[in-house]
């Protein structure tokens, strides 16, 4: 199961924390006005720091290890990218009041990917895919391996085959369990041997950003790594479908293997937030499944 940001942790961060931290740590931004970016983020508590920067909190320990890991590979990464990428401007410490370390950035303009203000999906699913083959072929000598820091992003997706299984099980007859499980079984099977590549490790509908309908910004780089890019292809079944999916899968050059792990990464995330008690994640769960279980039918 996915960490969950420690509520004695979590609840105490607000406005209030951020500004403070930051007149401490950098007074000669201690007059610019702080407010909550809306989404704010989970792994990260995310606010504004006057109009061009952004002060960026971990909400758990499970998060605190990839503030370092973007303040070293974001710069390293940036310039081989068609596409806007965050740009680390500060590293902050923790304090008595605050136990991680955290970032200041700077502001990346731009709305969450939702599918209304997307003008054309294709086009957007083609320029995301640009963007991943540019990520891939970035020399990944020297960067994380996959692990902890990236969630096990990247890593063999038998990681989680404990908690997929457990998820079927507990959900019964509320799910075609033998569809499902045959998907799972299909996803282990399709093993990574390849070499390994940089993944971005969450690319999810609020870690992409739209100016004028199109694709404009990647953020959030938190699980990223360096191992097998199959978690990078589970957008196909969380925001692409039909047209839009065949073209993310065509300009990716997504071979059967790594389509496979990407549906299996779909598929247990969908399952062990199915029950979430916050609606909109549950009905993104629900959607994904959804998904998951149309395009297997119809590829089967």
């Amino acid at each position: 199961m996915e960490r969950e940001p420690p509520a004695d942790v979590a609840g105490r961060i607000d406005t209030a924390l951020a500004r403070r931290l930051v007149a401490t740590q950098f007074p000669r931004w201690a007059h610019l006005p702080v407010r909550p970016v809306e989404p704010g983020g989970w792994d990260n508590r995310t606010f504004h720091l006057g109009d061009a920067m952004t002060v960026r909190l971990p909400s758990g320990p499970g998060y605190a290890p990839q503030v370092a890991k973007e303040q070293r590979w974001l710069p390293v990464l940036a310039p081989h990218l068609p596409l806007e990428v965050p740009v680390p401007l500060a590293l902050g410490e923790p304090d008595g009041a605050y136990p991680f370390p955290w970032s200041v950035r700077r502001w990346i303009d731009g709305r969450t990917a939702r599918p209304d203000r997307i003008h054309d999906l294709t086009r957007f699913a083609v320029a995301l895919a640009g963007f991943l083959v540019a990520l891939q072929r970035i020399d990944p000598t020297g960067g994380p391996v996959a692990g902890a820091h990236s969630a096990w992003r990247g890593a063999p997706l038998a990681t989680y085959d404990e908690d997929t299984r457990r998820a079927i099980e507990r959900l019964g007859d509320r799910i075609p369990t033998g569809t499902v499980r045959a998907i799972w079984t299909a996803a282990l099977d399709a093993v990574w041997a390849g070499p390994p590549v940089w993944f971005h490790g969450d690319v999810a509908m609020n870690n992409l950003l739209v100016r004028d309908g199109r694709l404009a910004a990647v953020i959030d780089f938190g699980c990223c790594g360096v191992g097998d890019p199959a978690c990078d292809v589970v957008v196909s079944w969380t925001l692409l479908h039909g047209t839009s999916r065949a073209a993310f899968r065509n300009a990716l050059a997504v071979d059967e293997a790594t389509w496979a792990r990407g549906r299996g990464w779909a598929l247990w995330k969908a399952l062990i937030t199915l029950d979430d008690p916050d609606p909109g994640r549950a009905a993104e769960a629900r959607h994904t499944l959804d998904q998951v279980l149309d395009e297997w039918t119809t590829s089967h």
